[in-house]
C-alpha cells in the first residue's frame, strides 16, 4: 500500500493513503434495498406456543416469494431478513429493530395468524421503522385465529398514528396446508417490488447535463423536489464539461474502438446528403465518445484513474473526474446550445437507454431527452419496478380514424376504434423498443413483464436474439440540419404492434408533484399507413403507434400534461399507484381497474382521495 506523510501545524505526522478509485460490487455505490419480516402474536403462555409453527410458516412462505421474484434491474436479489424471534411485547421487539438497523432495512412486512396486542404493541415497538420505512401487514383469513383481528386494530392504530400501512388480507378464507393464495401473493410482491424501488433511490442523484433545453418546463430540475419527494440529490454539470473531457481524451480510447466497430458492423447508417458538417465516421466517434463521456460522468470509469492506462492511450489520469456522481438517472439539454454546434444526443441517448451495447446485455440507464428531469423520475421508477428499458417519447400527434382515413384512403376503426397517438422523438429510443420482448421470451405473452426480464437476464440465448432483432431492425440516420446545424445520428426503427405498454408522466404543480398513469397497447398500422404517418412527421425518427385503454387518443392528448410522456412493456400502472402513494405523490390520472389499486389503508379514511391523503401526510422526506 502506497502511503504519504503529512504533517498539520502543532500535530503530530500520520500516514495518509493517497486517493484511488474504490471498487464496489454495483455500478452504483448503495445499500442493497432489504425488506424486514416481522412476525407478531400474543404473548400469553400457551397462546404464544399454539402460533408458533403456524406464524414462522408464513414468514419462510413471504420470505421465499420475494427471495424467487423481487430482483434491481442488474439482477440483484431483494435482501430479506427476518426478525430474531417472534415479537409479542416491547423487548422482543427491540432485539428485532437492533438487527433491521445493522441489516439497513428500510421496508418492513407483519406478519400474523392470530391476535396480537396491536396498539400496545405498536406503541412499545415504535422503534421499529422510522417514518420513511414503508410498512404493509399480512393477517390470514383462517376462523380458528383470524388474523383479521388483528390486522384491523393494528390498521386502525397505524392510521392514528399517521404511519401509511399495507393492508394484505385475502377475500376467501385460507388453507395453511397449500400453496400461498394468489391475491396475497400479488399484493405482497406489488409492495415489495415499489418499495425496493424507492430504496434503491435513496441516497442517489440526477445528474443534469446542461439545463433548460428550449423554454421546457420539464427541462427544470426542482431540486427540492428531488430530495423531498425521491429522497434524491441531483448533480448539475455544464454541457462544456463533456466537451472538456473530449478534448483531453479523457475517455476509454480502447472501448471507443470497439463500440466504433460494433456500430457500423450491427447497423444501418444512413449519413444524410450533400454537405455535412463532418465526415461519416467522425461523426460517428464523435457520438461515441458523447455516450462514454456521459455514462462515465454518471458512474464512474475506474480506468481513467489508472495512470498506466493515460499513459498508454496519452490522457492525463484524474481520480476526481473518474469518480462520476453516482447518479442512477440524468438528462441532457442538447438543443440548442450544444447541438448548434456539436452533434445532438440521440446517438447517446438510445444507447444508454437501451438493455445493451458493444459490451453487452447489461442494465439499461435512464437519460432523458433535452434534460427532462419530471420524465426521468417517470423512466427510473418504472425501470425499477420492471428491470426493463423505458421509452422516452413526444406525444407527438393525435390520430383519429376518420383523420387517417382522410389522409391515407385506408380505415383503421377496426384496430384503433377511438385512435392513437404518434409517439416518436428525436432518435433518442431505447432500441429495445424495435421488438415485441413478449414474442422474444417463449411462453411471454402469460407472463408479467417483471418475468420476461428475469427470464431475459437469465438467458444469454434471449440476450443474443434481443440484441440481434433490435439491432437488425434499427438505423441510424443523419439528423435534419435545420433543427440540429451541428449534425447527429438519430435511431429509426418502428416498435411492433400489439403490446401491452404503459405511459406516464409526472408533473410538478407549484411546489406539489403529481403522476399520470395510463395503460394500453401498441397498435400495427397497416405499412401504407405507418409510411404517410411517419412521412408527414419526422422519418428518421423511432415510431410507436399507440392507443390508450377505456379512453379515446384524444382524451389522453387532453389530459396529460406535458410535450413528453415516457412508456414501459407491460400494464405497470397499478405497480405505479403503489408507488406513488408510498412517495406520498397523488395519481391525477389512471385507468386502472379499482380492484387492483393497493393503497395504505389510511386513504379510505380520507374518502379514496389520494389528493387528501397524500397532503395530509405530505412528501415522504419532508
Amino acid at each position: 500500500m502506497n502511503t504519504s506523510k503529512r504533517k498539520a501545524a502543532g500535530a503530530r505526522t500520520v500516514s495518509v493513503k493517497p486517493r484511488a478509485f474504490e471498487p464496489f460490487p454495483r455500478s452504483l455505490v448503495g445499500h442493497v434495498p432489504t425488506i424486514a419480516i416481522t412476525p407478531v402474536a400474543d404473548g400469553r403462555t400457551g397462546a404464544y406456543e399454539s402460533n408458533v409453527a403456524g406464524t414462522w410458516l408464513m414468514v419462510e412462505r413471504v420470505r421465499d416469494l420475494i427471495r424467487r421474484n423481487v430482483f434491481l434491474p442488474d439482477g440483484t436479489p431483494v435482501r430479506v431478513v427476518t426478525a430474531p424471534e417472534i415479537v409479542y411485547g416491547a423487548r422482543t421487539g427491540a432485539l428485532a429493530q437492533a438487527l433491521y438497523t445493522r441489516e439497513g432495512v428500510s421496508a418492513n412486512i407483519w406478519v400474523s395468524r392470530s391476535w396480537a396486542y396491536s396498539d400496545e404493541l405498536m406503541s412499545a415497538c415504535m422503534g421499529i421503522g422510522s417514518s420513511e420505512w414503508q410498512q404493509a401487514a399480512y393477517g390470514l383469513n383462517q376462523t380458528d385465529r383470524p388474523g383479521a383481528v388483528w390486522l384491523k386494530a393494528f390498521t386502525a392504530a397505524m392510521d392514528e398514528k399517521l404511519r401509511p400501512v399495507f393492508s394484505i388480507y385475502n377475500p376467501d378464507l385460507e388453507d395453511e396446508s397449500g400453496p400461498m393464495a394468489p391475491y396475497v401473493a400479488e399484493r405482497i410482491l406489488r409492495f415489495a417490488r415499489c418499495a425496493a424501488a424507492i430504496a434503491e433511490m435513496r441516497g442517489k442523484n440526477y445528474l443534469s447535463v446542461g439545463s433548460v433545453s428550449m423554454g421546457i418546463i420539464g427541462s427544470d430540475v426542482r431540486r427540492n423536489m428531488f430530495q423531498q419527494y425521491l429522497g434524491m440529490g441531483t448533480v448539475s454539470v455544464d454541457m462544456v464539461a463533456v466537451r472538456g473531457r473530449m478534448d483531453r481524451g479523457l475517455y476509454d480510447h480502447e472501448e471507443l474502438k470497439d463500440a466504433f466497430a460494433f456500430m457500423k458492423k450491427r447497423f444501418k447508417f444512413d449519413f444524410g446528403r450533400g454537405r455535412r458538417p463532418l465526415p461519416q465516421d467522425a461523426l460517428l466517434k464523435e457520438c461515441i465518445k458523447m455516450t462514454l463521456v456521459v455514462r462515465d460522468m454518471m458512474i464512474g470509469n475506474a480506468r481513467l484513474a489508472d495512470s498506466r492506462v493515460g499513459r498508454r492511450q496519452r490522457f492525463s489520469a484524474d481520480v476526481e473526474f473518474a469518480q462520476g456522481h453516482n447518479a442512477i438517472a440524468a438528462g441532457t439539454q442538447g438543443q440548442r446550445q450544444w447541438t448548434d454546434l456539436h452533434p445532438n444526443f440521440d446517438l447517446t441517448e438510445s444507447m444508454l437507454c437501451s438493455s445493451f451495447d458493444w459490451n453487452g446485455h447489461r442494465a439499461p440507464m435512464v437519460v432523458a431527452t433535452e434534460n427532462d428531469s419530471k420524465n426521468a423520475i417517470g423512466m427510473l421508477v418504472a425501470g425499477l419496478l420492471t428491470g426493463m428499458p423505458q421509452l422516452f417519447a413526444d406525444i407527438r400527434t393525435n390520430w383519429t380514424p376518420e383523420s387517417i382515413l382522410k389522409a391515407t384512403g385506408r380505415d383503421v376503426s377496426a384496430i384503433a376504434p377511438q385512435g392513437l397517438i404518434d409517439k416518436r422523438n428525436s432518435g433518442a429510443g431505447a432500441l429495445d423498443y424495435a421488438v415485441d420482448v413478449f414474442k422474444l421470451v417463449p411462453g411471454g405473452s402469460k407472463m408479467t413483464v417483471q418475468e420476461i426480464a428475469a427470464r431475459i437476464r437469465s438467458s444469454k440465448a434471449l440476450q443474443r436474439n434481443l440484441i440481434e432483432q433490435a439491432t437488425s431492425a434499427t438505423a441510424y440516420e443523419a439528423a435534419i440540419l435545420e433543427y440540429f446545424p451541428g449534425d447527429g445520428l438519430s435511431s429509426s426503427y418502428r416498435t411492433p404492434g400489439g403490446i401491452a405498454m404503459t405511459a406516464y408522466r409526472y408533473n410538478a404543480i407549484g411546489e406539489m408533484m403529481t403522476c399520470s398513469v395510463v395503460e394500453g397497447e401498441t397498435v400495427e398500422l397497416p405499412a401504407a399507413v405507418a409510411d404517410h404517418v411517419s412521412k408527414v412527421t419526422n422519418p428518421t425518427w423511432p415510431e410507436s403507434y399507440w392507443a390508450p385503454r377505456g379512453m379515446s387518443s384524444f382524451e389522453y392528448m387532453s389530459k396529460i400534461g406535458p410535450n413528453h410522456d415516457a412508456n414501459s412493456f407491460g400494464l405497470i400502472g397499478a405497480d405505479m399507484i403503489t408507488l406513488n402513494a408510498m412517495l406520498r405523490i397523488p395519481v391525477d390520472m389512471h385507468n386502472v381497474p379499482s380492484a387492483q389499486v393497493f393503497r395504505p389503508t389510511m386513504w379510505d379514511r380520507f374518502g379514496g382521495d389520494d389528493f387528501r391523503a397524500c397532503g395530509a401526510l405530505g412528501p415522504l422526506y419532508r
